[in-house]
């Protein structure tokens, strides 16, 4: 006899919200401010947040906001092993996981984007990726989901969160490349802009995918 199970007992997936973002703080305050103001619109919506795992400047910002107003399961970080002993441990004798939420160390960076990418495709509505302020290792990562993005390697939203201007250069790059013709029109709408925190989670719910993508199985024979 098959057992008969009840539809009605799934529960819906919710936003997976991967973020990329310095592990410095910044010099303006507004950088962590936007972290933490990120973070509270994340709850809002019961969203998860996938990030590099960092416990200092803005990745630990977010993280530790977020933990506290969701606890430890609303936050996964993911993180090569070299860079461990570069992170600090948990401040006012609080486990690592109390207060920046779960871990996962994988062998290398490519495994770390790979895993971070495979969280995001398999959340629910809303989910995608957000660039906070940062460095190299920041728009390395913003600019491989983009390119998987336009491969058709996933098809989720991705989001800048410019704050005080910081991405004001990325964005006017981005419309000298549609002039040259680089980028075209319709892929250049691949990466939103997001001026504060709610408007981050909005862009991602209303995401629309770009008529351009190129549209490959990526699915192995």
């Amino acid at each position: 006899m098959s057992q008969e199970t009840s539809p009605s007992t799934d529960t819906p997936k919710g936003p997976v919200i991967a973020v990329f973002c310095g592990a410095s703080s910044g010099i303006s305050p507004a950088h962590l401010s936007a972290a933490r103001s990120l973070a509270k619109a994340m709850h809002a919506v019961s969203a998860t947040l996938i990030y590099g795992a960092g416990t200092t400047g803005i990745m630990g910002e977010i993280a530790r906001t977020l933990v506290s107003l969701s606890g430890p399961t609303s936050v996964h970080g993911i993180i090569p092993r070299s860079l461990l002993g570069k992170e600090r441990p948990a401040e006012s004798g609080g486990s690592d996981e109390q207060t920046f939420g779960l871990k996962t160390i994988v062998k290398g960076m490519h495994e770390r984007k790979e895993l971070m990418g495979q969280k995001v495709r398999d959340g629910g509505p809303g989910s995608g990726f957000v660039a906070l302020s940062g460095g190299y290792g920041t728009l390395e990562e913003l600019f491989e989901m983009i390119t998987w993005n336009q491969l058709g390697i996933h098809g989720k939203g991705i989001v800048v969160y410019n704050v005080e201007g910081y991405y004001d250069g990325l964005i006017s790059w981005v419309r000298s490349s549609v002039t040259g013709g680089f980028i075209t029109p319709g892929n250049a709408g691949i990466m939103v802009e997001a001026l504060d925190a709610e408007e981050v989670v909005r862009q991602l719910r209303e995401y629309k995918l770009s008529e351009d993508r190129l549209k490959l199985d990526w699915e192995e024979k």
